[in-house]
């Protein structure tokens, strides 16, 4: 257990003062969403803020470098070591700190990438705190990572892009953003570049007017899209950072956008529905055309995630369910996961896996046998929404074991087994002031 001062938890999340601060050129003013207000209505305890929720305010700042000597558990507190393979399902580490909401995550090899609500990105390798760096605006809630470069959507509207420095892994420096200076500029003077955004207000057509929800690569990892409570999705260039295109897709925010095989790419919204795109080449550009809707419902679609040879497509909900539909048979609706008690906040779909992160506080696991799916564990411990998942391989064990890394109001990592197995609850202890260690699943 941590003991900490009342005095020391604080009130408010913020960013750390110790990682680099890094202007930008022409940041955008934050701005309110028509989905800010709805977006929250389906998660508990709304009327607290995230930084008093989170047991990262539990521990005191005390480090001489913020990189340095963040403390992950390793050991189960009931006496054996995590490094036993004999456990199906287990915790791997929790981390505590200051900073509370985390909104997004990334792999990248053995290095995570965490952002939050304080601006900051940190990364973590081995379960130690390896590097991090900041800007100087706009909440972290979305991070792609393609190549040596890390694209990031941030809440004031925009994306920044980042390089890892080839001498030293452990420095990030900012490389740019979408748009870039000289193309906002180069566009400003023309009035034709101008498009209504919401009554008697107009903005570049390049920019997004809102807040960046989601952000996707192309199966090639030639283009980028991006998602926005402004309805729009855009496409870039990733070679030149140039925007191809802006599609006004939905009547309401764009919650998820993902990118499918055959030039399919996907759009979910907080309008209720699903709507099919598919991409085409017109000479140096790209042009996305209107194929189908999906889905048509009451409730948001919060969440969307393909498989890897994008044979099916999976849908979160804010009503907790979980619908999926099969490219192979022209996009039929092939059935409903009911798993969680609340909204779907994250999907991760791998070859025979599914993982589902709710605002229940609980990470539903789901095995695909051909278009049957079934829940064989769920995981629970957080102490808010689960908001981000990542899945890695885990390399280092015999047979096909991942490692799910699972972001909330704290920051849990899992290391969860594809074998056979019954269904079954992992239950963690969630003392919002301490360390978690593993524990078994049995």
């Amino acid at each position: 257990m941590v003991d900490v001062n009342e005095a020391q938890r604080g009130k408010h999340a913020h960013s750390d003062p110790a990682l680099p601060t890094i202007s930008d050129e022409a940041d955008f003013t934050t701005r309110e969403s028509s989905f800010s207000a709805y977006g929250n209505s389906f998660i508990e305890d709304q009327g607290r803020l995230s930084a008093e929720m989170s047991p990262m305010m539990m521990s005191p700042w005390n480090q001489v470098s913020p990189f340095t000597k963040s403390t992950w558990s390793n050991v189960d507190p009931r006496g054996s070591s995590l490094d036993e393979p004999t456990q199906p399902n287990a915790l791997i580490g929790s981390l505590i700190r200051e900073e509370g909401h985390i909104y997004s995550l990334a792999t990248r090899g053995d290095l995570l990438y965490t952002g939050s609500d304080s601006k900051n990105i940190r990364v973590w390798k081995n379960l130690k705190e390896f590097s991090g760096f900041k800007s100087a605006s706009g909440l972290v809630k979305a991070i792609v990572i393609m190549g040596d470069k890390i694209f990031t959507g941030h809440q004031d509207g925009k994306i920044r892009v980042w390089k890892v420095s080839p001498k030293k892994p452990n420095v990030h420096k900012r490389f740019g953003s979408l748009p870039t200076l000289k193309d906002v500029l180069k566009a400003s003077i023309r009035p034709s570049s101008y498009v209504e955004v919401k009554r008697h207000r107009s903005a570049l057509w390049l920019k997004h007017s809102d807040a960046i929800s989601c952000l996707s690569l192309s199966d090639d990892q030639n283009l980028l899209y991006s998602a926005s409570w402004d309805k729009t999705f855009k496409v870039w260039r990733i070679s030149n950072s140039k925007c191809l295109e802006s599609v006004s897709a939905h009547e309401d925010a764009v919650n998820s956008v993902v990118a499918g095989v055959e030039g399919l790419v996907f759009t979910g919204s907080a309008d209720g529905t699903i709507k099919v795109w598919r991409r085409e080449m017109q000479g140096k550009g790209v042009k996305h055309f209107f194929v189908q809707t999906l889905l048509k419902q009451e409730c948001a679609v919060t969440a969307l995630a393909v498989n890897p040879d994008s044979t099916l497509v999976y849908c979160g909900s804010s009503d907790g369910m979980v619908n999926f539909w099969e490219r192979e048979n022209n996009l039929a609706h092939g059935g409903v996961l009911k798993g969680h008690k609340l909204a779907i906040l994250c999907l991760v779909a791998r070859t025979k896996v599914v993982f589902s992160g709710s605002a229940d506080k609980t990470i539903c696991m789901w095995r695909r046998q051909g278009t049957v799916h079934t829940c064989v564990s769920v995981l629970s411990g957080h102490t808010g929404p689960v908001k981000c998942l990542a899945v890695e391989d885990d390399k280092e064990a015999k047979g096909q074991r991942y490692i799910v890394y699972s972001g909330s109001l704290d920051k849990s990592v899992w290391s969860v087994t594809d074998q056979e197995m019954s269904q079954q609850v992992v239950e963690l202890d969630s003392a919002p002031n301490s360390l978690r260690s593993g524990i078994s699943s049995s």
